[in-house]
């Protein structure tokens, strides 16, 4: 690319479903090392893009899931990655998120992200966010599910409430903490965690 050439300006506004299977919190929120057991980063993310264009081409209400397993933190890089986009899902759209995703037209946190992984397919399953807040359910049908709830107090049961605020955080700003489980089988790569990892958030990315 000459500097002459300009990257395609794109952004995207709305909701993130974190799940992974690192223990509650997620340690590399705090010190970029995962707290699973084995060390590794497995995710299923789902973003439900509620306004968002890139370029000309209008992303709102787009519904898109990563499905990415990296054998060790997300940093040291080697990830293999499975994208899952509904059917009505648009080849034009399709490209943009590739680009996006991949890192190719830069900006937080994919230009970063992307460089951590081979995209190695790409499914079409209608998916669904479910639920309000920390309290739902992310499905892409056929393909997996993930259920995230809030903590739970031990002693009387009810909901404990917890939020992680990251004034620097590339992906997210506030986090909406709790326990989650989710399965997923695609293009060769296959998830199963219980009581790891979940985290709500509204995101606001941008190459500008």
């Amino acid at each position: 690319m000459t500097s002459t050439e300009q990257l395609t300006q794109w952004h995207l506004k709305g909701h993130g479903y974190e799940f992974c299977n690192c223990a509650p919190g997620c340690g590399c929120n705090f010190h970029g090392f995962p707290t699973s057991s084995d060390g590794s980063c497995k995710a299923m993310v789902g973003n439900h893009i509620i306004d968002g264009a890139c370029g000309d081409v209008d992303l709102s209400g787009v519904k898109a899931v990563a499905v990415i397993d990296w054998p060790k933190a997300i940093h040291d890089g080697n990830g293999k990655a499975v994208f899952i986009v509904a059917p009505e899902t648009t080849e034009e759209q399709i490209e943009c998120l590739s680009q996006i995703y991949t890192g190719a037209l830069g900006g937080d946190p994919w230009g970063i992200l992307g460089t951590t992984f081979e995209v190695v397919g790409l499914v079409k399953a209608p998916i669904s966010f479910e639920g309000t807040g920390v309290t739902a359910t992310m499905t892409a049908e056929g393909v997996g599910r993930a259920t995230g709830d809030t903590f739970k107090n031990p002693v009387t049961g009810e909901p404990h409430i917890a939020q992680i605020v990251l004034p620097d955080g590339f992906i997210w700003k506030k986090g909406e903490c709790g326990i989650g489980t989710f399965q997923v089988e695609a293009e060769g790569l296959r998830l199963d965690f219980t009581d790891t990892n979940w985290i709500f958030y509204e995101f606001d990315w941008s190459n500008t």
